[in-house]
C-alpha cells in the first residue's frame, strides 16, 4: 500500500508540473521554459537545414538536435499520457478512459503529431522523408505555454458560428461569382473559363483579393462582373477579421480586468471593500509596468500621484537610509496629501506592478470612502513617527534641507 500511494504521490506532482505550469512552481516554470527553448531551437534548425551549404556544414548538429527532440518529446508525451488521469475533470474516470481522453484531445494530437513524423520515417523510403516537414507542427505546442496564442484560439472557437457564417457567404459569392463569369466568357475564353472549374479559381483568387492575373475578363460585361467580384472580395476579407479582432481584443480585455482585479484585492488597503466597491477603485486606478532598475520617483518632481506595489519590490533612496517595500505596500501618499515635492529617488528593484492613482483620484476616492482615508492617514503618521516624512512634506524633507545647507556651509 505504501508504494501505491508513493507512486500515485509522485505522478500528482509530475502533473503539477507538466499540465499547470504555475508561476509559482519553480519547477513547472523551469519545466515550461526548458520545452519552449527546445521548441524554438528545434524549428530554427529545421529552418536551416533546408539550405544545403548549412546541412552540409552541419548536418551532425542537425541531426543532434533532432534526435534530443525526438527522446525529449517522446519521453513528454509519454509521461502526459500517464499523468493524463489526475487532469480534473476525468478523475472521476477509469484510467484507460482518461488517458483516451487525452491521447484525442487538441493538445494529444498536437503532442503525438510531434513525434510520430520522425519515427514514421525511419520505415519510409529515402523518397519519401519529404514527411519530416511535418516537424514544423511542434510550433502548435506552444499554444500551451503562449497565453497569446491561447487567447486566439479562444476566440476562434468562440467565433466559430460567426466565421463559419462567413465561410458559408464567401462560398455562395464564388459559386455565384464563378458562374456569372463562366456564362459571359465562357465562349471568348473556353480555355480558361470554358468550365465551370476553371471559373472557379478565377472567382477564389479574385474574391481573395490574390488577384494572379493568369485569368482576366476581356468583355465588357465580363469586367463589370469582375468590378462588383473585387469590391465583394474586399467586404469578405474584412468582415472575418474585424469578427476575430474585435473578440480577441475583448478577450485581452477582459484578461486584463481579471489580472487588475486581483492586483487591486492583493493590496491590504482595499481587502475589506466589496465587490462593487473594488470595480470602483478600478475605474480610477490604471497599471503601469516597471523593470528592474527603473527609477519611478525622482526627487524633486511634484507629487502627482500615489503608487500601490502590486508585484514585485522597490527601495526608497533616502540620505542615510533604503527602505524597501513589497506587495501590498504603496507610497507617494504624503507628497499627494501635502501637494509638496518628492525628496527622495524611488527605484524597482525586481519587475514590478504598480497601481497608479493620480491625486485628484486619491481625494475623490478619500472623501467617498473614509475607511480608507483613515488607513491612509494613519500609515502617513505612522511614517511621520518613524522620519520617514515630516509634517512639512515629503520624506525627510527637513533632513536634506539641513544637509543642503550643510554642504553650503
Amino acid at each position: 500500500m505504501r508504494r501505491l500511494y508513493s507512486i500515485g504521490d509522485f505522478r500528482r506532482r509530475l502533473y503539477e508540473i507538466l499540465e499547470r505550469g504555475s508561476a509559482d512552481d519553480p519547477a513547472s516554470l523551469l519545466f515550461d521554459r526548458c520545452i519552449v527553448t527546445l521548441i524554438v531551437v528545434n524549428l530554427t534548425a529545421v529552418a536551416l537545414e533546408s539550405m544545403p551549404s548549412l546541412a552540409a556544414r552541419y548536418g551532425p548538429w542537425f541531426d543532434a538536435i533532432e534526435y534530443g527532440s525526438l527522446v525529449v518529446f517522446t519521453v513528454e508525451y509519454c509521461l502526459r499520457l500517464w499523468v493524463a488521469v489526475e487532469h480534473a475533470p476525468h478523475r472521476h474516470l477509469p484510467a484507460r478512459t482518461a488517458r483516451l481522453k487525452y491521447i484525442f484531445s487538441g493538445s494529444g494530437i498536437v503532442d503525438l503529431c510531434a513525434v510520430l513524423p520522425f519515427w514514421f520515417a525511419f520505415l519510409l523510403p529515402p523518397d519519401l522523408r519529404v514527411i519530416l516537414v511535418l516537424r514544423m507542427i511542434r510550433f502548435l505546442k506552444l499554444t500551451r505555454y503562449s497565453p497569446a496564442m491561447r487567447s486566439l484560439l479562444d476566440v476562434l472557437y468562440s467565433e466559430r458560428r460567426a466565421l463559419f457564417g462567413c465561410f458559408v457567404i464567401l462560398l455562395g459569392s464564388t459559386l455565384i461569382a464563378a458562374a456569372a463569369m463562366h456564362i459571359v466568357e465562357g465562349r471568348v475564353q473556353p480555355d480558361k473559363l470554358g468550365t465551370l472549374p476553371d471559373a472557379l479559381w478565377w472567382a477564389i483568387t479574385t474574391l481573395s483579393t490574390v488577384g494572379y492575373g493568369d485569368v482576366v475578363p476581356i468583355t465588357a460585361p465580363g469586367r463589370l462582373i469582375a468590378s462588383v467580384t473585387m469590391f465583394v472580395g474586399l467586404i469578405m476579407i474584412a468582415l472575418p477579421v474585424g469578427i476575430v479582432a474585435n473578440a480577441f481584443a475583448e478577450q485581452i480585455h477582459r484578461r486584463d480586468f481579471v489580472i487588475t482585479w486581483g492586483m487591486v484585492a492583493r493590496v491590504p488597503l482595499f481587502s475589506g471593500l466589496t465587490a462593487n466597491e473594488i470595480a470602483d477603485i478600478m475605474r480610477l486606478l490604471r497599471s503601469r509596468q516597471v523593470e528592474a532598475g527603473a527609477v519611478i520617483v525622482r526627487r524633486g518632481e511634484p507629487g502627482h500621484s500615489m503608487y500601490f506595489v502590486a508585484a514585485g519590490e522597490v527601495e526608497i533612496e533616502l540620505p542615510h537610509d533604503r527602505i524597501r517595500l513589497g506587495v501590498g505596500h504603496f507610497f507617494g501618499e504624503v507628497a499627494v496629501l501635502r501637494r509638496a515635492r518628492r525628496s527622495a529617488n524611488v527605484t524597482a528593484l525586481t519587475r514590478t506592478s504598480l497601481l497608479v492613482l493620480d491625486a485628484q483620484d486619491l481625494h475623490v476616492l478619500m472623501e467617498r470612502d473614509p475607511r480608507i482615508a483613515e488607513r491612509i492617514r494613519e500609515v502617513a503618521r505612522s511614517r511621520i513617527k518613524r522620519e520617514l516624512v515630516t509634517p512639512k512634506g515629503d520624506i525627510l524633507t527637513e533632513e536634506i534641507e539641513d544637509k543642503g545647507r550643510a554642504e553650503e556651509l
